[in-house]
């Protein structure tokens, strides 16, 4: 089974190359946002995925289309690396803890997009990243790569802890949810997702 996947996405806004190996590999990751690359690098090394991301974006203008352009380029790379679904676990969560701030993500990889975000931001930004964006990452992700997503900051004070703790959480439920499964089918009673 080929988990990999490699998808170029060029806009007149931006030009985007990814990269995923499900089962492992080297991160690499420019976007020119360095918050944005840093939740990017946290996502592989976490849910221990290769992943390379190189994007060109209009940040001219602002970091929006390069962020919600990453989401559909990765999800799209997600949706590809998993094929018909068949043989993962399908399902996966996670609590993760960054300092005063906790994270939490469930998700089903379902062909079923969906997004639920509950967060709450104090500050504009983090660095050059517009905290919104971490909404508009999240549903482009989710709606590209066929995922019900749910995504919760339950409590927190420090805008850069809670991102990083649902990124985090996000790169956890996914490593659980794309685990191969002991009978190689689908998990569903319809026998298919």
């Amino acid at each position: 089974m080929c988990r990999t996947a490699e998808i170029n996405r060029i806009t007149k806004e931006t030009d985007i190359s990814v990269k995923l190996n499900l089962d492992g590999g080297d991160v690499k990751i420019n976007t020119g946002i360095g918050f944005l690359d840093h939740m990017m690098t946290a996502l592989g090394v976490h849910g221990g995925f290769g992943l390379e991301i190189n994007a060109k974006g209009d940040l001219f203008v602002d970091g929006h289309h390069t962020a919600e352009d990453v989401g559909i380029t990765l999800g799209q790379a997600f949706g590809k690396a998993l094929g018909d679904k068949s043989g993962i676990m399908r399902y996966g969560s996670a609590f993760i803890p960054m300092d005063e701030a906790l994270g939490f993500c469930s998700l089903d990889i379902s062909a079923r997009p969906f997004l639920v975000f509950n967060a709450e931001f104090t500050n504009e930004r983090v660095g050059e990243f517009d905290t919104c964006l971490t909404e508009e990452f999240m549903r482009a992700f989710a709606f590209n790569a066929g995922i019900t997503l749910h995504l919760r900051v339950e409590y927190g004070s420090n805008d850069h802890h809670k991102i990083e703790a649902l990124f985090k959480a996000l790169a956890y439920a996914l490593k659980a949810a794309t685990r191969l499964n002991t009978s190689g089918g689908a998990i569903s009673t319809k026998g298919t997702l």
